[in-house]
């Protein structure tokens, strides 16, 4: 996992629909690159960004899913598309 800057690559971010509910806390995610995940705060999209191997960032969204029982939701919003 290592901090990236946004612009270095052609990312096409996305944000969970549970991110416009109210407290501001929104993660996007940019998961239109062949095996990486990106990941970055919504309220800083010109701040740094990182970048996942896209099997880490499935197996942590299935753990949340676990944890929150949320996994349907949770799964829909974050998981990586195919």
């Amino acid at each position: 996992m290592h901090a990236i800057r946004p612009g270095l690559s052609p990312a096409t971010w996305r944000k969970s629909s549970h991110s416009n509910e109210p407290g501001g806390d929104c993660v996007e995610i940019a998961d239109n690159i062949p095996g990486t995940v990106l990941v970055r705060d919504s309220k800083h999209p010109h701040g740094p960004a990182l970048a996942l191997p896209a099997t880490a960032w499935t197996a942590f969204v299935a753990t949340l899913s676990r944890r929150q029982g949320t996994c349907s939701a949770t799964r829909e919003n974050l998981s990586p598309r195919r």
